[in-house]
């Protein structure tokens, strides 16, 4: 492409006018990319510096409008190898500056794999601005205008589109006190990677709560593992006689998934349990304690937390718009981990039974790998 076409591209595409409009009536401007469809959902920010198709696959921003804080993307495209679910269930994506791929490993544009995937995105974004109203406000209900249908002449928004546009998004009923893992979680069960071996593999059944893919390569490093959806009963899964049980990463109110809360006391102390993210809070919610909204949640790879039984700190990756409430953990239960920003509860362990869960994400991907022991602790647990 040469000068003049680039600049002629440019051109028309800052001439496509789009916007996120916030519940309280801020609006965004910039330019459409991906699929040119409008949606509703919630807008957090992340601040992750790479990683943005591991985290454009991961289930638990389903329902959710990502905000990357980093300036550029897509400059790497997408490819096959980093894809952590079988799809995309974000409702869209806010950048900065979009780029078009540059790298050996690319096999799609990002563009084009939003495109694909059905997922809208907007670029131009003053995403500093809107990061810094989300940490100040909270995260906030959103409507993305992509679509070229209510387009104004001449390409310009017209105002009564985007305070129509506000009031849709006031009127969506968001994310809480809504089940999304039975949105995101697997038809049927399946084993993951089976290895043949001539030595007896622990078997662990995972819930599928909107697993990631590196969670079950992590798993499959000591154990065959069985995938199961989120509503399997406890009793179909204590048949499949499990040397463990792990409960897995999802989207949304913990609190509105209650058969897993049933489930899991049913479960806890026949076999060995480990949860992160959303089964991190399944758990904790199961032994008695309580949930609730953080005002914009953990989401990026540089989350600060210590491990109270060490003194350790570990830069975590972290996913969340919910938390385990301190002042309602019961009895039975031994706070582990803290966050070193805010003081919230990552981590618990059951203090009779062989059960522990962390509320951030050490099988990273993206991130760093300094919580990575957490799943020998699991093989530890499982193998006494």
């Amino acid at each position: 492409m040469t000068t003049a076409e680039y600049q002629a591209k440019w051109q028309a595409e800052r001439e496509r006018k789009a916007f996120l409009a916030l519940a309280d009536g801020t609006i965004f401007h910039g330019v459409a990319f991906g699929a040119r469809k409008d949606k509703v959902g919630e807008v957090v920010f992340n601040t992750g510096m790479s990683g943005y198709q591991e985290i454009l696959t991961d289930p638990s921003y389903a329902g959710q409008f990502v905000t990357l804080t980093t300036a550029e993307v897509g400059n790497y495209g997408t490819n096959p190898e980093d894809i952590e679910s079988r799809g995309l269930f974000l409702h869209g994506l806010v950048v900065n500056a979009y780029d078009e791929a540059s790298n050996f490993r690319s096999t799609k544009s990002l563009d084009q794999y939003l495109k694909d995937a059905g997922v809208p995105g907007i670029y131009g974004v003053d995403t500093r601005a809107l990061t810094i109203h989300l940490r100040d406000h909270g995260n906030q209900r959103a409507y993305l205008h992509v679509s070229d249908e209510e387009i104004g002449a001449n390409g310009e928004c017209r105002k009564e589109n985007e305070e129509w546009a506000v009031e849709q998004a006031r009127q969506w009923e968001g994310l809480d006190g809504q089940d999304y893992a039975a949105k995101v979680t697997c038809d049927c069960p399946y084993e993951f990677a089976p290895r043949p071996t001539q030595k007896r593999l622990p078997h662990v059944v995972c819930y599928d709560f909107g697993v990631k893919t590196n969670i079950l390569r992590n798993l499959a490093e000591f154990a065959r593992v069985t995938v199961v959806p989120a509503k399997t009963t406890a009793e179909a899964v204590l048949k499949m006689k499990p040397d463990g049980v792990f409960l897995s990463n999802g989207p949304a109110d913990p609190a509105a998934v209650t058969y897993a809360q049933e489930n899991i006391k049913t479960i806890l102390g026949k076999v060995p349990v480990f949860g992160i993210c959303l089964g991190h809070q399944l758990l904790s919610i199961a032994c008695g304690a309580k949930t609730g909204r953080l005002k914009f949640g953990h989401h990026g790879c540089n989350h600060p937390v210590k491990n109270l039984a060490t003194g350790a700190v570990e830069i975590t990756s972290q996913n969340h718009n919910f938390a385990v409430m301190d002042e309602t953990v019961p009895e039975c239960l031994e706070v582990t981990h803290v966050n070193l920003n805010d003081n919230t509860i990552e981590g618990v362990r059951h203090k009779t039974l062989p059960a522990f869960s962390v509320q951030y994400h050490p099988e990273s991907a993206p991130g760093p790998h300094d919580s990575k022991y957490l799943f020998d602790e699991f093989r530890k647990m499982i193998c006494k």
